[in-house]
């Protein structure tokens, strides 16, 4: 770092490519050039490199003396995440990182659904950057052995679905594997550095079987201690837990009553359990096989684009395009958003785990197209990426927390009710189903990691402490998702504590800075208006979303 680095944008800028130079797999998915055919250093000295440009930005910025508001937001806004940051390296949650869904055992193979593949060029380096898989793994395997020699690990149930997906990706079991798949779909040969990234997952497979899983904890709860502190990452909040996880039940309490009245609706007399059973097998609602569907979510992203531009929302050009895609197999069954490249030339893109199936009803899917796309993921992050110079760098390609985001996608599932487009009683329930499954959530992943008991009150084992043997049943009783997917779902949870409370979480904020700011304006408030100073403030934690929203009421 030089002494020229002496604003809040000159730091940003540095730090974003800093790190990115020293993260291959994040400069891709940020979309920015430069060693496209390596991949990030997952060791402990590869650790080491990223800590220091962190500590080298902390320390700049807390030299500086800001003068003006927006400096001050896009200051606080880094700070508070390189905080946390530096908290979890003094716990050596890096010896740990494995789970199902965010780990670096994902991020090496899932860096290749992000890069071009449209020129012989790009289709040279996604080759070239096979061959570098088995290396970025054992160096991976350096930072969970330094893990295992200090007592530092994760749960069995993280380490037994990691091995699965290991298998998956390696085309164990007679099947091709990703990496042959992706270059038969391509057309190309991927020779050697193919086969080499195919031996490397599955080598991997074998020391995670072999050397790691005996001496994982078989206990899956993770206890308050370092709950508290991955709900404060995920959330850039603390929170009582105590009293969101009452909050969570009333949730689910509450959800659960409407979705009996909206049983009612789709068929008199039916319980919840029946009228969904009714839209599943309603044909009229179904999509049969897997391009089909792609099909559907691109048509109702790119309608509901056109419905919202310029009425509740101001939405770029660039931001205007999005794409629906498949996600490879072998990953958990949860749709995920990527967001588009710095520069827009790659686009934000919906991706949905199929798990097989090839017939889709779709009451529950609006809801989804929504939370994944427009008005929630890809608006929010693609407007982000637009609004240059307002914001850092920083702000645009690294700044926020989970709460912020899926906070912000499950408020856009609500709000898309709000503006009437899930007036039809099945496609509401599929927004309800949604409701629930994230109030679950909250009861559920506190519940488990805090071992906490069920209330009295609830006819589903009240007085019983929460186990990770209850939360299936629980889970398909009260949110009716598919069993296959829920399954995955109870995995995520306790591999990754506090972040699937963060959507109910972040949603709670983001209503209670809409009815402030309709509390506080009265009949000038604009729903437009609102939006557009709430996004245009970018990415942050949840209590400096409360305070910064607090000082725009004034």
């Amino acid at each position: 770092m030089t002494t020229e680095l002496d604003s809040v944008p000159a730091i940003s800028d540095w730090y974003v490519e800093a790190l990115a130079a020293a993260s291959p797999n994040l400069a891709t998915s940020l979309g920015i050039p430069g060693r496209e055919t390596e991949l990030t250093d997952y060791s402990p000295d590869g650790h080491e490199e990223r800590s220091s440009i962190r500590r080298q930005a902390e320390a700049a910025l807390r030299r500086l003396n800001v003068e003006t508001e927006r400096d001050r937001v896009a200051r606080d806004v880094m700070l508070e995440r390189l905080a946390y940051e530096a908290e979890l390296e003094s716990q050596q949650e890096h010896l740990r990182s494995l789970n199902i869904l965010a780990s670096p055992l994902q991020n090496t193979r899932q860096v290749f659904d992000l890069m071009p593949r449209e020129t012989e060029q790009d289709q040279a380096r996604l080759v070239e950057r096979m061959g570098a898989v088995p290396e970025a793994l054992e160096q991976y395997r350096a930072s969970l052995a330094a893990g295992m020699d200090q007592g530092i690990v994760v749960a069995q149930r993280q380490v037994r679905g990691g091995i699965e997906q290991c298998r998956v990706w390696s085309g164990a079991g007679g099947s091709s594997s990703f990496f042959q798949q992706l270059c038969d779909s391509l057309g190309i040969d991927g020779g050697d550095h193919a086969t080499a990234a195919e031996r490397g997952y599955a080598a991997m497979a074998d020391w995670l079987e072999r050397e790691y899983l005996p001496r994982a904890n078989p206990r899956d709860p993770v206890g308050r201690d370092r709950y508290q502190a991955a709900s404060r990452g995920f959330n850039g909040i603390e929170l009582d837990l105590d009293e969101t996880y009452q909050w969570g039940w009333e949730e689910v309490w509450r959800i659960q009553s409407e979705m009996a009245e909206t049983a009612e609706r789709i068929s008199p007399g039916a319980t919840v359990a029946e009228a969904i059973a009714i839209l599943e097998a309603d044909d009229d609602r179904a999509i049969e096989g897997e391009d089909a569907f792609r099909d559907w979510m691109q048509q109702t992203q790119d309608e509901t684009m056109q419905a919202l531009l310029g009425t509740h929302f101001d939405i770029a050009d660039p931001v205007q395009r999005i794409e629906a895609m498949i996600a490879p197999p072998g990953g958990a069954l949860a749709m995920y958003y990527t967001g588009p490249s710095e520069d827009f030339s790659r686009p934000g893109r919906t991706w949905y785990p199929t798990g097989g199936a090839t017939r889709f009803p779709l009451w529950r899917e609006l809801s989804v197209c929504y939370h994944e796309g427009v008005p929630g993921h890809h608006l929010q992050i693609g407007t982000t990426r637009y609004l240059g110079e307002q914001l850092t760098r920083y702000q645009r390609l690294l700044a926020g927390t989970s709460g912020y985001v899926e906070g912000w996608a499950l408020y856009a599932e609500r709000l898309m009710a709000e503006l009437g487009y899930l007036e039809d009683p099945a496609y509401y329930m599929g927004l309800l189903s949604s409701q629930a499954l994230r109030a679950v959530r909250v009861v559920i992943d506190i519940g488990m990691h805090l071992e906490l008991p069920i209330p009295e009150r609830e006819p589903y084992h009240g007085g019983e402490t929460w186990t990770p043997e209850l939360a299936l049943p629980f889970l398909i009783e009260r949110s009716f998702f598919p069993e296959q997917m829920l399954a995955s779902e109870v995995d995520r949870y306790l591999g990754w504590p506090g972040q699937a409370i963060s959507y109910k979480v972040g949603e709670r904020e983001w209503l209670a800075a809409r009815e402030a700011a309709r509390d506080s304006l009265g009949d000038a408030f604009d729903l437009k208006s609102f939006h557009k100073a709430a996004l245009d403030l970018g990415p942050m934690g949840l209590q400096q979303l409360r305070d910064e929203m607090s000082r725009l009421r004034g």
